[in-house]
């Protein structure tokens, strides 16, 4: 007896036509996209607010960085000029008094 089912399953399987594809119901894929945006969180004021107060802040601290290292350099170009003139009036004033 389930031979005879089994027969008439293969037999009803292979009187198919084999040209008609699957095709999705209509408006399928629209359903599917407007299900995967509702599932995206959306943004409310506060982390708008957070991201934007933090974007700032790292703006705020790379120009600083950039100024203070600026800074430095420029008051290590004053210190090697006067370490150089300090370094020749010490030297006449060595000079001066093994003389």
């Amino acid at each position: 007896m389930k031979n005879e089912k089994i027969d008439r399953l293969l037999r009803s399987a292979e009187q198919g036509d084999e040209q008609t594809e699957a095709a999705m119901p209509f408006g399928f894929d629209t359903r599917v996209i407007a299900l995967w945006r509702a599932a995206l969180p959306t943004p409310n004021g506060v982390a708008s607010l957070v991201r934007r107060v933090a974007v700032l802040s790292l703006a705020v601290i790379v120009i600083s960085t950039i100024a203070a290292v600026r800074e430095a350099n420029q008051s290590r170009e004053i210190g090697e000029s006067f370490a150089n003139e300090f370094a020749i009036a010490d030297t006449a004033i060595q000079d001066e008094f093994s003389q």
